[in-house]
């Protein structure tokens, strides 16, 4: 049997917009939505990465929903 090719899950836009987050997150010049206050986390910059990525149409899975507890 063959190996089967392995597909990207992110497009090489949505890697560069979540790079390009995190440079800015360690800068300290990354900020947040809305409230505009710096973002210090490391998931909330790649979380806001994505969702430029999306805005922009880049390949990127789709969000998780939230579990109910």
């Amino acid at each position: 049997m063959a190996k089967k090719a392995k597909k990207r899950k992110y497009s090489k836009g949505a890697v560069k917009k979540v790079g390009r987050a995190m440079k800015k997150r360690k800068a300290g010049t990354l900020k947040s939505g809305r409230s505009g206050k710096k973002v210090k986390s490391r998931k909330q910059a790649i979380a806001i990465g994505l969702s430029e990525a999306r805005k922009r149409g880049a390949k990127v899975p789709k969000k998780r929903s939230k579990k109910k507890s």
